[in-house]
């Protein structure tokens, strides 16, 4: 096996972080929230050569799991993620997206829903599954202890934090979250997240407004 690789493609209008981890020897990896524009997105996956074994969703907010179901049916593959607790949102992707004015996304049904302290991976790349609500009820966060690296959707950001005033939002779990689940893995752990650019724990521990 080679290193673990990232690749982010943003999709839908607000241009949400669809990220694509793959071993850069076998080619092989995960779609982490696929939330639309699936035909960007198999193409990005045919032109690089890659083969995914899975999609996980971190959550069940419209713009990342709204193409899920698509890229399924044209991959083949298992949807795994994000905790059952929101089932509720991912049924009520397509409503949401009317209200927003997008076409295409589709209420999302998972193959098989994650709990805290669960793991998943492709390959010998190993992630340990952390629950963590907040900014939605049921998301979680993927962690790879030996890349020291974390997808945290749309839990932390760099320099803020997810949006806790969407319906099952809560501002003190998210706080939560962050200070006992994600700042003691430790500074050096990088991260990629839904929206902008990632960091590394540290920093947002030192610097971000929400947090310090």
């Amino acid at each position: 096996m080679g290193e673990m690789r990232a690749g982010i493609v943003p999709v839908t209008p607000f241009q949400q972080n669809c990220t694509i981890l793959f071993d850069e020897e076998t080619k092989r990896g995960v779609v982490v929230d696929p939330g639309g524009d699936v035909e960007t997105l198999t193409k990005v996956i045919a032109e690089n050569g890659l083969t995914i074994e899975a999609i996980w969703l971190t959550h069940g907010h419209l713009d990342h799991a709204g193409g899920a179901m698509e890229l399924k049916e044209a991959l083949g593959v298992d949807i795994i993620g994000p905790h059952e607790a929101d089932a509720p949102l991912l049924s009520r992707i397509a409503d949401q997206a009317r209200t927003y004015g997008i076409d295409g996304l589709a209420n999302c049904t998972p193959d098989r829903y994650l709990t805290e302290g669960e793991k998943v991976s492709f390959g010998d790349h190993v992630f340990e599954v952390l629950h963590c609500p907040g900014h939605a009820p049921g998301h979680v966060v993927f962690y790879n202890r030996a890349a020291k690296f974390a997808h945290v959707g749309d839990v932390l950001f760099s320099g803020s934090i997810g949006r806790t005033d969407l319906p099952g939002g809560d501002h003190d779990k998210l706080i939560r979250s962050i200070k006992e689940k994600l700042l003691p893995l430790g500074d050096d752990i990088g991260f990629i997240c839904g929206h902008g650019p990632g960091g590394r724990f540290g920093e947002e521990r030192r610097n971000n407004p929400f947090l310090v």
